[in-house]
């Protein structure tokens, strides 16, 4: 049975604390956004107890809320070509609802912070695809593989081959007349400003801006993405750039925890919540 939403009065409600008040699990044009669950970050690569515990508990608040799908924004696991690492990540990913999608990103941890042929093979075998769109109702997910937009080096040519295939899935988007264009990836375009200097937490420059760039042009007005290990939000012009906390270990004082995200055609909220809030 569903019960009818009620509102009390004297009580205030944002409007993604009203959707969640309304059903107690999430549906619809609603998702869950974790990032770097990143086994075997706590003790340096000897065990990964601690992040089990934190992503069974994850995983089973998703089939509690029952979202339309799960993002997990990179660093799956915290040493590129760790099977034990990759296989503890799978025995609990398996756990999810199986009406709920998931869907993996891969992180600096995942294929190296300079990803090689090898790497990438060996990412693509465990993991999946690491870059691909989907579609979910009214939402379009592009998922990059942002180790292609900083450190290419090695592999220059699958960086030119995910830029003109990202180009490419954007026009069809558009054709298609999708309504919302969201892009998910590990690494942040920036973290504040789109004009922020380089360092070890964004996107180069040059490479920012020549994607930012695109972003604008087809419409694009949110980008997920985790890596800094805590929340930071950032804007350019419509384009809303948000950095979301860990699964796993947080740094700098930050607390592990979850980005439950609700698309609406008015456009999407979010919140970030720590594990001790979660609705």
């Amino acid at each position: 049975m569903t019960l009818p939403c009620l509102a009390f009065p004297g009580f205030a409600m944002s409007g993604l604390a009203l959707v969640l008040a309304c059903a107690a699990p999430l549906a619809g044009q609603t998702f869950i956004q974790m990032s770097d669950p990143q086994f075997g970050m706590y003790t340096a690569n000897r065990g990964f107890e601690h992040e089990t515990a934190n992503f069974e508990f994850v995983i089973a608040t998703a089939n509690r809320l029952k979202p339309a799908f799960v993002v997990i924004t990179g660093d799956l696991i915290n040493e590129a070509g760790n099977a034990q690492q990759a296989a503890e990540y799978h025995r609990i990913a398996a756990k999810l609802d199986s009406k709920i999608r998931l869907f993996n990103v891969p992180g600096n941890h995942d294929v190296g912070n300079e990803p090689t042929k090898e790497s990438l093979a060996w990412y693509r075998e465990r993991f999946g695809p690491d870059y691909y769109t989907f579609r979910a109702g009214d939402i379009a997910g592009f998922v990059l593989n942002s180790n292609l937009e900083k450190g290419a080096l090695n592999v220059p040519e699958e960086a030119a081959k995910m830029e003109a295939w990202f180009k490419a899935e954007l026009v069809k988007a558009r054709q298609e007349g999708v309504r919302q264009l969201i892009v998910f990836q590990h690494i942040s375009f920036f973290l504040k400003d789109a004009g922020e200097e380089d360092q070890y937490f964004n996107i180069p420059r040059d490479t920012r801006l020549r994607y930012l760039k695109l972003l604008h042009q087809y419409g694009v007005k949110q980008v997920f993405a985790g890596h800094y290990h805590r929340n930071e939000e950032g804007r350019d012009g419509e384009l809303e750039m948000v950095t979301t906390g860990p699964v796993g270990m947080p740094l700098a004082g930050a607390k592990s925890g979850i980005r439950i995200v609700t698309v609406m055609p008015s456009g999407v909220s979010h919140k970030f919540y720590e594990f001790g809030e979660l609705p």
